[in-house]
């Protein structure tokens, strides 16, 4: 397809929703002039290290669920996400993103772009109580894995079938190794499309251990 990296082509998006994308692209680089949304030597690579690595996570766990995605800023992935699922026209992105200026800007981008989810201007720790159900989560560049999954075993209790999708550095394998020593989980690790020492950890049956 026309103007979009060759990342893209496995997904089959379409016309639609390569305007939706572009669209989302030229809002994020406009508002990121005022509010720093993602780090300032990043800017100019926001397809090639932005829009992909969000599409990635889709691509792991595609079809119409509900999303929570935790800490979304500039919408990685949490806005694109819902912009792909806008092009089957079902599930939805519960955004959380307790910065007033972020949250501003993450429902602009939802209006502008139809993209399928809302915004919760809340502290993660509240969203459990907000966002009822979901059936995956997301989260960039936010935290430790351990605290991730404190904040998502509310609703790994709800839901068996819950899955982590969390964008995670060279350091991954310390998180992993630290999480063991308080929680059950399955682990899966995705290679990176976009940084060669990165991946995605998918994870999923997240409970607590007994001490």
């Amino acid at each position: 397809m026309s103007n979009l990296p060759r990342e893209f082509s496995r997904l089959n998006v379409s016309r639609e929703t390569e305007d939706r994308l572009k669209l989302f692209v030229a809002l994020f680089q406009k508002w990121a002039k005022t509010i720093n949304l993602v780090a300032p030597s990043t800017l100019a690579e926001v397809w090639s290290r932005h829009i992909v690595d969000s599409v990635q996570i889709y691509a792991q766990c595609p079809g119409p669920r509900v999303w929570a995605d935790l800490g979304s800023g500039g919408g990685f992935p949490g806005i694109v996400t819902g912009i792909l699922l806008a092009g089957v026209g079902d599930g939805w992105v519960h955004l959380v993103e307790s910065n007033n200026k972020k949250a501003a800007f993450l429902r602009t981008a939802i209006l502008e772009t139809g993209a399928r989810a809302s915004v919760h201007a809340i502290r993660i720790g509240e969203a459990p109580a907000v966002i009822e159900h979901c059936d995956a989560i997301s989260a960039r560049a936010l935290a430790d894995l351990d605290l991730l999954m404190d904040f998502g075993l509310p609703w790994a209790e709800r839901n068996p079938d819950l899955k982590f999708f969390l964008h995670k550095g060279r350091d991954y394998r310390r998180e992993v190794e630290k999480a063991h020593g308080r929680w059950r989980f399955d682990l899966v690790k995705h290679a990176s499309v976009v940084e060669p020492d990165s991946v995605v950890l998918e994870i999923s049956k997240l409970s607590r251990k007994r001490e």
